[in-house]
Formats: C-alpha cells, sequence, structure tokens
C-alpha cells in the first residue's frame, strides 16, 4: 500500500493526515533552494493609498476558517504530491506567503523557497483556492497582513517510483 506524507507546518507545529512531526526528525533533501526576493511587497492599487499597509504582526492574527487544524485538513486534502517530485525523490519545504486582505481575500500569493519538481506550484494551486479567511485586525480594525505558510513534502521509500 502506497503512503503519501504531507507536513503543513505553522511555527513549529506540523500535521500529516493525522501524525505528527517534530523538527528533530524531519528530512531534508539537497534540492532545497532559497528564492531572492526582489519584488517590492504587493499592493492592491484598487486601495486608497493610506490602507495599502500591509502588517506582519496584528493585535488578533488571520485565521482560516475553522482554525488551524481546519488549514492543515485544507491542504491535505487539497495538495497532490507532484509525479515529478515523486519520481526525482524531492522532499523538504516550500515557503509561500500571501497576503490576508481587510475582507479576508488570500492576494500577492508566492513563493519565498521551493523545492523543485513541481512543488512550489503545487502549493500555490491550492493557496489560490483557499476560501476567504477571517482578517486580522489591528486595534479593532480589520488590516491587511502577510501570512508566510511553510508546507513540507515527504515521501516514504515505498512511494518512489
Amino acid at each position: 500500500m502506497k503512503k503519501l506524507i504531507l507536513f503543513v507546518a505553522v511555527a513549529t507545529m506540523y500535521c500529516s493526515c493525522g501524525q505528527v512531526a517534530t523538527e528533530d526528525n524531519e528530512s531534508r533533501h539537497a534540492n532545497e533552494e532559497m528564492v531572492e526576493l526582489t519584488e517590492d511587497p504587493v499592493i492592491d492599487p484598487t486601495l486608497p493609498e493610506n490602507d495599502t499597509a500591509i502588517v506582519v504582526i496584528s493585535d488578533v492574527m488571520p485565521e482560516f476558517p475553522g482554525g488551524e487544524d481546519s488549514l492543515f485538513a485544507f491542504l491535505s486534502r487539497n495538495i497532490k504530491y507532484p509525479d515529478e517530485a515523486k519520481k526525482a525523490d524531492i522532499r523538504g519545504r516550500v515557503f509561500v506567503t500571501f497576503v490576508v486582505e481587510k475582507d479576508g481575500r488570500i492576494t500577492g500569493e508566492r513563493i519565498l523557497r521551493d523545492i523543485g519538481g513541481g512543488c512550489g506550484e503545487e502549493v500555490l494551486r491550492v493557496i489560490r483556492t483557499m476560501p476567504k479567511w477571517k482578517p486580522g485586525t489591528q486595534d479593532g480594525k480589520p488590516v491587511r497582513v502577510q501570512f508566510n505558510l511553510p508546507v513540507a513534502f515527504e515521501l516514504q521509500d515505498e512511494d518512489k517510483e
């Protein structure tokens, strides 16, 4: 029986279809590479100038509908390990960033670090299908918040083909 493990990490927590891994036992692959960020922060040109600020930490951080467990479940259900990555035995973490807008929409999604084999593209594909989030707030008012999300890809030995 084939077994695919997909870890979705937020801070130091990892989710894998009911299995939990720690930083110590997470495997890494030599294909991991950093992507240099040269772009300016994503600014929605339709917003008034004073509404374009993006915060990294707000009083109340944005939340996926149903919370962190629901986010893990959504990503685990929807992310498919790319065939190219399976064949090349590519493992590791893809880091993606996006902005949770004041109305909960996700904008400006982009890869910060990719491991190749189509993994980054797969994470972006699924991020773009997410429902609206509960927006972050500062002083009781909704604000635009940048959110970074690491998603770890891990195959067990019998998955390689």
